[in-house]
């Protein structure tokens, strides 16, 4: 399969059967219907500074902003060998965005569509569909990605967009530095620290369809050195519209509320704890409402033993409970540990290296209409990964090469190396290119999943499902050729290889 996009090519290759099917078509369809789309499935949907410092940055001063998304490091947005935008507060403030994905419709490198009242299908660089794989989602270095099928439940992350300082968009692999599922893509969503969101903030809106929201804000000091904030969001939607113009069954609401610490213990160390709780209901039609909630508590400790050098480690726990009343019901318990390392080996070298460890434990409540098994499993992961950049040739060249080795217990090793090169040219001129290697790792729907619940069996997860891999080829340019015009392209050719598909069995 070929898929064709702006100025780049796709080439698919589905060479393995993933799935064993038996009415194939009919079985899929109904299987996505279940467990993604509205779940009135019956229905047709609907086709960092202090706050006010980026409105007031020329565009060199936002060319000059530093991103974290692509080396690990901060870096000039301007300078990044990559296909990154950046999305600032202002932005998100003027656009009258509501929600997280409504936002992310101002990242030009994403491909973003709203399903109904509360489903998106967001992407990057194709694959796109309201239970896309593809792609890694981070919120302030928390991972909101789910081991059932690869993807995120977009209906749940939420935060007080007021504390955004930016959000970081790269389209194109990111699998060496980020691991398996930044195929496509990496969304890292960062928020500002408790010193830029001080004072009291009261916001409120309503309207036709997001009929009513509200939010509080308030931010303070704990002695000298530590500051924090803490904050509370409500929101209900009403019903979307379907295709024929009478009201679907999609209502929602959703209540959240977080904190944040930051302690600057010495000049050298800082230590940052935060974390949220949700709580939703979704109308479906017939049955009782879905009940969707979690939480989550997230540590950061960094040392900086120099402007160049330093270390960080992090670690988080993170709750999702998602039931389906008569069908399905999920709850994932997820910690993660991750340690990382930055140094000079020698006066041109700059290394960065981590390891990462995590552990997820989920526990599915099957039905007669569809079951994972077995129903509860413990799924590890390990990873490390290393890379370096090089400055050549007067340092208008760099060379940056590294690669990612992890292990999972589907498919054992799995190794992700990459390279990229850079060459700084006159007149604010960046011409960079890439090849890397990703892979999308199996979920538990690739393997463990059976409809209906008991047999005989339309549909079945492939046992022998192997890891989703693509060999990525890119190359880009940026400029800026006036200081009011800023001008980036990004060309790619991506070769997929072991796509899922679905395959027709003997009984």
């Amino acid at each position: 399969m070929t898929v064709a996009s702006l100025g780049a090519s796709t080439s698919c290759h589905a060479h393995t059967a993933q799935h064993r099917v038996r009415s194939a078509t009919p079985a899929f369809v109904w299987l996505v219907l279940i467990l993604f789309a509205d779940p009135a499935f019956s229905q047709t949907p609907q086709t960092v500074q202090p706050p006010g410092y980026l409105k007031k940055l020329s565009l060199d001063e936002l060319q000059a902003i530093e991103v974290t998304s692509v080396s690990k490091r901060p870096e000039k947005l301007s300078e990044t060998a990559s296909a990154i935008q950046v999305i600032t507060a202002d932005d998100i403030r003027r656009s009258g965005a509501s929600s997280l994905p409504e936002a992310l419709r101002l990242a030009s490198n994403l491909q973003v569509a709203q399903v109904d009242s509360r489903q998106w299908a967001i992407s990057a660089r194709g694959f796109n569909n309201t239970s896309a794989n593809k792609l890694l989602v981070l919120i302030d270095g928390r991972a909101v990605y789910t081991p059932l099928y690869a993807g995120v439940f977009w209906d749940v992350q939420d935060t007080l967009l007021e504390d955004i300082d930016r959000i970081e968009v790269i389209s194109g692999p990111g699998a060496t530095l980020w691991g398996a599922n930044a195929v496509n893509g990496v969304i890292n969503i960062i928020t500002k620290t408790a010193n830029d969101s001080q004072g009291l903030l009261v916001m409120g809106g309503g309207g036709s369809e997001l009929q009513g929201v509200g939010g509080m804000r308030y931010g303070g000091t704990l002695g000298a050195h530590a500051q924090f904030r803490a904050y509370g969001k409500y929101f209900n939607r009403d019903s979307g519209a379907q295709a024929d113009g009478h009201q679907a069954t999609n209502a929602w609401n959703m209540g959240q509320e977080g904190f944040r610490l930051d302690w600057d213990a010495s000049q050298a160390n800082r230590l940052s704890v935060q974390g949220d709780v949700y709580d939703g209901r979704i109308a479906q039609l017939g049955t009782n409402h879905i009940a969707a909630s979690g939480g989550n508590v997230l540590a950061r400790w960094s040392h900086a033993f120099s402007k160049d050098s330093d270390l960080s480690l992090q670690m988080y726990y993170d709750r999702t409970h998602r039931d389906v009343p008569a069908s399905f019901a999920e709850i994932l318990d997820t910690y993660d540990a991750e340690f990382q390392h930055r140094f000079h080996p020698t006066g041109r070298h700059d290394v960065v290296w981590g390891l990462g460890y995590r552990v997820g434990n989920d526990d599915v409540s099957n039905s007669a209409a569809l079951a994972f098994l077995p129903p509860q499993v413990t799924r590890r992961w390990f990873n490390g990964f290393v890379q370096d950049e090089v400055p050549m040739w007067s340092d208008r060249w760099r060379l940056t090469f590294g690669t990612k080795i992890e292990h999972n217990d589907y498919t054992g090793v799995e190794v992700e190396p990459g390279s990229r090169l850079a060459w700084t040219l006159p007149r604010r001129q960046l011409l960079w290119g890439a090849v890397s290697r990703a892979v999308r790792t199996p979920s538990r729907i690739d393997r463990e999943f059976f409809a209906p619940g008991k047999a005989p069996f339309l549909l079945i997860g492939g046992p022998n499902f192997v890891s989703e891999t693509l060999v990525a080829y890119e190359v880009g340019y940026r400029s800026q050729p006036h200081e009011r015009l800023s001008l980036t392209v990004a060309t790619f050719y991506n070769n997929y290889d072991h796509i899922r598909s679905l395959e027709q069995v003997n009984p």
